[in-house]
């Protein structure tokens, strides 16, 4: 229903995405895709290329003053360091500047290499980059305005990294954590543990070191209903896992109390089940992350991911060259120290695309009015019930 399509190299002309399945109608909001894009590119610890960018998109196609007209989108964002490299990553002529024969550790470069037969790791290097993530999160901006029609919100925050996690007290509500998030360089709403995290950062930057972390990702408003238990593939949380470990970097996934349930009995694991006529079926916990048997139960949905330290270390690690095939030390490119804060921006945007297609493969509806009604209608019957 809602797909997309991504193309384009880190130091190409631009990135490019292409979107399907968007409802005719729906109030397309400039600044808020921008907005998200500002917020991939924050985060202590990142490196210089994020001075360099300024992420802007651009809207080629399906949208005419202000609404989409029900064709597919495209969205552009320029690389400004294109400048710097249009004779390295032209499209015609000889090869220019010196091959990159030394892959790195932990990085699409050498497997990609082998499959594509090919003599220049740039090749893999290029379109691996994370620096693609920018036209996902564009996409995940325009699915968060499209779900934001059938009142759900998906907010994400850093709970971990480089070991360094938010006090197990923490707790805040979905709105006081946007507001905590926005305020933070980081991305984390306990302040305390934001301290200690960056010093982890400041460590591993001086030892030319990289860290990983954890984030979360939180989707409130969701109704009951999204998903299926039927197919394996149409489970609602084979689609948000998938989508999540599609992530540059990211190792693990975990919904709810995810490998937490491997610690606990069947009587401490699962959400008892209660009723009243103001909030008809809920829970009293929400272990489960909103998700029971690949369906949405109608409590927040909750997501975690682990992103591995970036494999681009200022020091690097040892590697074999692939034309002479002597030992050597990996390729080094302008990186970051972490990028945590950004994977969960990210991650946030997968999960809105995800959920962005289950409520149009539930509701359907060829313009964004048809798709309000039929919510509307659909939480009409379930209140009733």
């Amino acid at each position: 229903m809602f797909r997309f399509l991504t193309a384009g190299e880190s130091h190409g002309p631009c990135l490019t995405a292409v979107i399907d399945g968007v409802p005719a109608g729906l109030a397309i909001d400039v600044l808020g895709i921008n907005n998200d894009l500002a917020r991939r590119q924050q985060g202590y610890g990142r490196g210089g290329r994020m001075k360099i960018e300024k992420d802007k998109v651009e809207i080629l196609s399906g949208v005419r003053f202000g609404q989409t007209i029900g064709s597919p989108l495209t969205l552009a964002i320029r690389n400004r360091d294109w400048d710097n490299w249009q004779d390295r990553m032209s499209v015609e002529g000889e090869p220019v500047g010196p091959l990159v024969t030394s892959p790195r550790p932990g990085h699409a470069d050498l497997p990609g290499v082998l499959k594509y037969e090919r003599q220049d790791v740039r090749d893999i290097l290029e379109r691996a980059s994370a620096r693609e993530t920018a036209a996902r999160v564009a996409v995940g901006a325009v699915a968060k305005q499209l779900l934001a029609t059938a009142g759900i919100a998906v907010v994400s925050h850093v709970v971990n990294i480089g070991g360094v996690s938010i006090g197990s007290e923490f707790k805040c509500s979905a709105i006081e954590l946007a507001d905590k998030v926005a305020a933070s360089d980081l991305g984390c709403a306990d302040s305390a543990a934001e301290v200690k995290m960056r010093e982890a950062i400041d460590k591993a930057k001086e030892n030319g070191d990289t860290l990983g972390g954890i984030f979360e990702v939180i989707v409130t408003g969701v109704m009951p209903g999204l998903g299926t238990h039927v197919q394996w593939d149409r489970r609602l949380d084979t689609k948000l896992s998938g989508a999540l470990m599609s992530i540059q970097a990211i190792k693990g996934v975990e919904i709810g109390n995810g490998f937490g349930f491997a610690a606990l009995p069947g009587s401490l694991a699962h959400d008892e089940i209660f009723f009243d006529l103001e909030r008809g079926y809920y829970r009293g916990s929400n272990r489960a992350g909103g998700i029971e048997g690949g369906i949405s139960n109608g409590e927040d949905i909750v997501i975690r991911a682990v992103m591995k330290p970036i494999p681009t270390l200022m020091v690097p690690l040892a590697s074999v060259d692939i034309v002479t095939k002597t030992a050597t030390k990996a390729n080094t490119e302008r990186s970051d120290a972490c990028a945590v804060t950004a994977a969960a921006v990210v991650g946030e945007a997968m999960a809105s695309i995800v959920l962005a297609d289950a409520i149009l493969e539930k509701f359907g509806g060829d313009t964004t009015l048809d798709l309000v009604q039929a919510v509307e209608s659909y939480r009409a019957r379930l209140g009733a019930r």
